[in-house]
């Protein structure tokens, strides 16, 4: 036998359902309305739909991928079986900590919400696994906030904000300078 020490899978279930919770809620931050679809549902986690019932558009299915250490190779695998299945993976680097180093700086978590179109264009070809590389040029615009746009926009969501009152109307307010 050799000397060098088999490295076991580690599994965390709590981070695996926190990095679709955490995806869940910067949607909804978003004013997109989500719902967890079924564990272990083929193809997808989440559904999202537009939150004013009577807009009648396409729900859109997103699955999320995720990684938990701040030192992993940047990419996510995403199954060949699960094609046509989903409209957008969001990848999701949780940046819990280094498990391939000892030290380095924490990091909020990011999260990088790639087209359907997109995720079969750019699967690593040779890879067993057909992995998804997140080191590439101009992967910024699927990053946080802006990825999360390209659901928003899918589903016909104008970003939250107040209304803008009528022309002419005088304000119920009272003025200051009384």
């Amino acid at each position: 036998m050799s000397n060098q020490k088999k490295s076991l899978p580690l599994r965390f279930p709590v981070l695996e359902h926190g990095a679709e919770s955490l995806v869940q809620g910067y949607l909804m931050r978003r004013n997109i309305l989500v719902y967890q679809a079924p564990r272990k549902n083929e193809g997808y986690d989440l559904i999202c739909i537009h939150p004013d019932p009577r807009k009648k558009v396409q729900a859109v299915r997103v699955q999320v991928k995720s990684r938990y250490q701040i030192d992993c190779d940047r990419s996510v695998i995403v199954p060949r079986r699960s094609r046509g299945a989903f409209d957008f993976v969001i990848a999701v680097f949780l940046n819990v900590g280094y498990f391939y180093r000892q030290t380095g700086v924490k990091r909020e978590p990011e999260f990088y919400t790639l087209p359907a179109v997109w995720v079969e264009q750019h699967r690593n070809k040779r890879s067993k696994w057909r992995k998804l590389s997140l080191k590439q040029r101009g992967i910024d615009r699927f990053k946080n906030d802006e990825g999360f746009e390209l659901i928003a926009n899918k589903l016909g969501i104008t970003y939250p904000a107040r209304p803008r009152e009528r022309r002419g109307r005088r304000s119920q307010e009272p003025t200051t300078n009384d």
